[in-house]
């Protein structure tokens, strides 16, 4: 058996690989604005980025026409982040995050109609890879670079600011990875390698958020190999212990949040988020439909008024919600929330359908990292992310299901030939002698 779909050419994964690593922030970040502000020089590094983006969208142009049903659900989002432009807080970020947000999109039309089937989670895990090897180079080579300093001592950060971006980016990483030893690919060291790597450096960084994130994404994935393989009695079993630990959790978790969270080694207002979240919430009360413009809360300190509220009623320089659905209201509103919640609910509910089809052959890659992604919004600002991996990632799944599955061609048999006197009609030959008679065929 063959996918019908090729894999791209070996040019094009390197391109998306860079495209990819940029998305990530790697590097790039740290050196170009070190102090975690959006500055010139850095959009001037992003120019090459969105010129590849723009060729390889015209290139691939006769597969994209395809996905015009995820052409019109990025356009909806791409088009409510525009609108917000006529009530933000600060028009010219607004204007200047929806292209950035435009063009992410077109990236992730890209990765979702090209790259289909194991191709996907094949190039995460060689680009995830990549910057794990290069993240050691920081830790061991540069620690000042690789190794959080001054505020989470001793832990290891790599390419990135913070402990908390590298953790996520090896979550992905780690996801992909399992995902290719799952499928039916025979080919299984580097995915290995990989795997044991990216999640060596996701407890390096101690984060427990992206800690769990790995543990749902892996236990997903695991769950669906060891169901096929085990047939319909033993998939009745992983199921119903599925469904009892995850009521199990949710129990423990709504009786004794504070007592899992210290045992954790975390304080129960989350490192200051819940009041974070509290103050935020006051403030979307204020615009609960319209929110304060695609982009536009999170500005620097004096340049946005609802943000240096929250920042002086929480006591520190507060740069994000820390929670993408929080961010979402105070950005757009409810209807942002509503749309991107929906949005999710139904690509799941299509993942899971085709669970048993087109997800054996990726590894069932697209619901592992579903589930880590979803648990990753809860404390990240990662939703309508304008230069976010995990954003462009969703949205490339959001393609992937809305175009048909990639389907197995059949290799067709070739019949062996058939030797001359097997189909040849025969001739009985009566000799003269009476009784002796020979057939033989005509040639």
């Amino acid at each position: 058996m063959a996918l019908t779909e090729p894999a791209p050419s070996l040019w094009e994964r390197v391109i998306c690989g860079v495209i990819i690593a940029m998305l990530t922030g790697a590097l790039i970040g740290p050196v170009f604005a070190p102090t975690q502000e959006e500055t010139p020089i850095l959009r001037l590094v992003w120019l090459p980025a969105y010129a590849a983006i723009l060729g390889l969208l015209l290139f691939r142009i006769d597969r994209l026409w395809r996905a015009w049903p995820a052409m019109i659900v990025i356009a909806t989002i791409v088009g409510l982040a525009f609108a917000s432009r006529y009530w933000s807080i600060d028009f010219a970020t607004t204007m200047r995050r929806v292209i950035a947000l435009a063009l992410s999109g077109g990236f992730a039309l890209y990765l979702g109609a090209v790259f289909r089937g194991p191709h996907l989670p094949r190039l995460l895990m060689h680009t995830a890879l990549f910057l794990a090897v290069g993240s050691l180079v920081m830790v061991f080579a540069f620690p000042t670079i690789g190794v959080h300093q001054l505020d989470n001592a001793g832990l290891w950060r790599g390419l990135w600011y913070e402990k908390n971006q590298m953790g996520a980016v090896m979550v992905i990483g780690a996801t992909a990875a399992a995902a290719c030893l799952a499928s039916p690919d025979p080919r299984r060291l580097m995915p290995a390698v990989a795997l044991v790597l990216s999640s060596g450096l996701v407890l390096a960084t101690q984060s427990k958020t992206s800690l769990l994130c790995l543990m749902v994404g892996l236990a997903l994935i695991g769950g669906f190999w060891s169901m096929r393989r085990g047939g319909a009695a033993f998939s009745v079993v992983v199921v119903w212990t599925a469904v009892v630990l995850s009521g199990l959790g949710i129990w423990i978790w709504d009786t004794h949040s504070v007592a899992v969270l210290e045992a954790l080694g975390k304080d129960p207002s989350l490192t200051g988020r819940t009041d974070i979240w509290d103050s935020l919430m006051r403030k979307v009360a204020d615009r609960p439909w319209t929110g304060y413009g695609y982009g536009a809360f999170w500005g620097r300190i004096g340049e946005s008024a609802p943000a240096d509220w929250v920042r002086k009623e929480t006591g520190w320089i507060v740069p994000s919600a820390h929670n993408g659905w929080i961010d979402l209201l105070v950005q757009l509103g409810w209807p942002g929330a509503i749309l991107v919640g929906s949005l999710m609910a139904g690509t799941t509910l299509i993942a899971v359908l085709r669970c048993m089809g087109s997800g054996v052959r990726e590894g069932w890659w697209a619901l592992g990292f579903m589930a880590a992604f979803l648990v990753l919004s809860l404390s990240e600002s990662i939703l309508m992310a304008h230069q976010g991996l995990p954003w462009v990632l969703f949205m490339a799944i959001v393609t992937r299901a809305i175009l048909p599955s990639p389907r197995a061609a059949a290799v067709p048999l070739v019949e062996k030939p058939r030797r001359a006197y097997q189909t040849a009609p025969r001739i009985v030959s009566q000799y003269p002698h009476g009784s002796h008679r020979r057939a033989f065929p005509v040639r």
